[in-house]
């Protein structure tokens, strides 16, 4: 059986089981993101990421996901440098992005990236990178890296390094090391 899902406002989805809000993060809401976080990746790492990227990286753009108040998701983009021979530009890093496991593939992550892009859009931000799964970012219009010039500053495969250019020609004549915020070396 396929589930369908309709747009309803202020940013609210429904399939016929469950309706999935997305809102800008709260500052109550930072217990119920961390438990998010620790509970999608088996781990505090990812949690520990968000409390001092939270603190530390601006601008940076929190989003929750809800069911029934209840915070099941959650996605962070953080800024990022494009540094080259000629300077450095500013980009947007989507990382982490993380459901609750019982609440996964509802389609709560692709809402979350859907909006986490849109309110990227619309806060002037032209580039966002993703150090993510080659089969999942894709459907959003990420591409490799490589491809337009780009590379990590971190050892990864070239599948899992990729780009979105939210306006046409963003990258034009940027081509370049990413750098992570310097809270992303801690771990």
């Amino acid at each position: 059986m396929s589930l369908r899902l309709f747009v309803l406002p202020e940013h609210c989805y429904t399939d016929h089981r469950v309706t999935i809000n997305i809102r800008l993060e709260e500052i109550e809401d930072q217990r119920a993101v961390r438990r998010v976080n620790e509970l999608a990746f088996g781990q505090t790492m990812e949690a520990d990421l968000v409390d001092g990227l939270r603190t530390n990286a601006r601008p940076h753009i929190s989003l929750v996901a809800t069911v029934e108040e209840r915070i099941v998701g959650h996605i962070f983009f953080s800024p990022v440098s494009i540094e080259s021979e000629t300077g450095s530009s500013i980009a947007m890093g989507l990382a982490p992005m993380s459901v609750l496991p019982e609440f996964q593939n509802q389609g709560i992550g692709s809402r979350l990236v859907d909006e986490g892009l849109k309110k990227c859009r619309e806060l002037g931000h032209s580039i966002v990178v993703v150090l993510g799964h080659p089969n999942y970012y894709p459907r959003f219009g990420f591409i490799p890296a490589h491809l337009k010039g780009l590379r990590s500053e971190y050892d990864v495969p070239d599948d899992t390094f990729m780009v979105l250019e939210l306006s046409e020609n963003a990258l034009a004549g940027r081509r370049g090391l990413v750098r992570y915020h310097p809270e992303f070396s801690r771990f």
